[in-house]
């Protein structure tokens, strides 16, 4: 059974390399909300690419990757970076944000939240923008819940019949 934990009981940090196989295990958390005429594998095979591809770009100053960890494992993660929007500006991004399932509203996610945007306004950044899955309603309702605002939808159509 799954203690208690309190936010406060979650120590945020940067990842470092011995971080690396435990964030990358979480990466298939991300496939969730992917909508259903997607390949199950292909998914699974572009988010772990993310996640690896964003522990490899990782730097502290400009593209922080920031673990949670309670009781010495790593129970979440979030990636940061930046991305330029269509309008001109240049807003702080988080690429991928990822809880354990056995800590999911806990408060993990919220803290590291917080810690990314801590980063980006330390950082100089007016916006911090992050993307979810249409169908990842327990993440879109996390947003919501955070302050976030919807600004654009992708809609997708099947041309075959």
């Amino acid at each position: 059974m799954l203690q208690s934990m309190h936010r406060d009981d979650v120590e945020i940090r940067t990842a470092d390399e011995r971080d690396r196989d435990a964030v990358v295990a979480m990466a298939k958390r991300l496939t969730t909300g992917v909508a259903a005429w997607r390949d199950e594998a292909a998914a699974e095979k572009a988010v772990r690419s993310w996640v690896t591809d964003s522990l490899d770009a990782a730097h502290p100053e400009t593209r922080p990757v920031l673990v949670a960890v309670v009781d010495q494992a790593v129970v979440g993660f979030v990636t940061t970076g930046t991305r330029a929007h269509w309008a001109g500006d240049v807003d702080a991004y988080v690429g991928e944000l990822v809880v354990v399932e056995q800590r999911a509203g806990h408060g993990v996610g919220r803290k590291l939240m917080e810690a990314a945007e801590s980063w980006a306004r330390q950082s100089g950044f007016q916006r911090l923008t992050i993307e979810t899955g249409a169908a990842n309603t327990a993440a879109r309702n996390f947003y919501k819940a955070a302050g976030y605002a919807e600004e654009e939808v992708v809609l997708s159509k099947a041309l075959r019949d």
